[in-house]
């Protein structure tokens, strides 16, 4: 008899930098985890939809503001636990993507949005992982020839 027992699987989910007119659109978490904190906007990718279906159908429900996928950003692996027993397993595949139309508000996941200016990130409080994503699509902004990144985080570390 065999006494293994398969962690569970990851949960997937998408976010996107969607940019308009130099700036970028972020969300303040209204509920936990990280509640009061700024984001990328994203949620979870559904059976059967690819990543960019994914993110234009997040961003739209989140938002209300339609997308245009352009490019791949960031894969990051966020681990609870990593360093023993994970707890918890939240593979986040984001993306770069243009405004094309809407008004952007607050959707049930936020109680603020915001279009942000990269040379003011100080005004929001993001958490490091997020800080670190934001610097990655800020660098491809302006060198759109560099390449996204695969990023492995401690989900607790990186509050």
């Amino acid at each position: 008899m065999n006494d293994y027992a398969p962690p569970p699987r990851p949960l997937i989910g998408v976010g996107a930098m969607v940019w308009k007119d130099g700036r970028f659109l972020l969300i303040r978490r209204g509920h936990a985890p990280r509640q009061g904190s700024w984001t990328l906007p994203g949620g979870r990718q559904e059976l059967g939809e690819s990543v960019e279906q994914a993110a234009v159908r997040e961003i739209l429900e989140e938002t209300g503001v339609a997308i245009r996928v352009t490019d791949l950003l960031a894969v990051v692996d966020l681990i609870d636990g990593a360093d023993a027993e994970p707890r918890f397993h939240y593979t986040v595949i984001d993306v770069e993507a243009e405004w094309l139309s809407g008004e952007a508000v607050a959707g049930d996941d936020a109680d603020a949005v915001a279009w942000a200016d990269p040379r003011h990130l100080d005004d929001y409080r993001l958490s490091r992982a997020m800080q670190r994503v934001v610097a990655l699509g800020v660098e491809k902004r302006r060198n759109p020839r560099r390449s996204g990144a695969l990023l492995s985080l401690d989900a607790l570390a990186e509050t």
